[in-house]
């Protein structure tokens, strides 16, 4: 542990993880009811948060959403071939699309082209290639070639575990 955590209960900070690594609770202020349960009030809870941000504990808090049960069942992680000097200035644009749930810039490799990924969640096959079509006119001249790596199953996601 840091220096910085560790001025925090140990304890406290395990209690938190395991309040937590399953999500956030489905409360009107899920930070009150967390500071409840550990006898802190919200800003100390908040302030414990960030602090374990600040010294890379974790890295974020965000949701994340089950697609499938929101009626999303088509997927596809979308492969780009894109001019380089290009990307810094595509890759943002792709990935503010509010069909992309993930965008990332990957090094190519021996046999593998690709260097722009961007994850496509749609409710129907044909909406899923609508979006590859989007983003093909959206990178223009600087894509090269396209492909689509549908999943095959789905993996369960889980949090940090304690």
């Amino acid at each position: 542990m840091s220096a910085c955590i560790s001025r925090f209960d140990g304890a406290l900070v395990r209690r938190l993880m395991e309040l937590t690594q399953a999500g956030l609770p489905l409360v009107d202020n899920p930070w009150a009811w967390i500071g409840e349960q550990l006898g802190l009030d919200e800003q100390a809870v908040l302030d414990l948060l960030r602090q374990l941000q600040a010294d890379g504990a974790i890295r974020r808090i965000a949701a994340v959403p089950n697609h499938y049960r929101l009626g999303y069942r088509h997927n596809g992680m979308t492969v780009w071939d894109v001019d380089d000097a290009q990307l810094p200035r595509l890759g943002p644009l792709l990935g503010a699309q509010p069909f992309v749930s993930h965008c990332y810039r990957r090094p190519r490799r021996d046999g593998w082209h690709y260097n722009l990924f961007a994850m496509v969640h749609g409710r129907r096959a044909e909406e899923i290639e609508d979006y590859r079509a989007q983003i093909r006119e959206l990178l223009g001249e600087a894509c090269r070639g396209d492909e689509m790596l549908v999943s095959s199953r789905i993996l369960k996601k889980t949090g940090l575990r304690v």
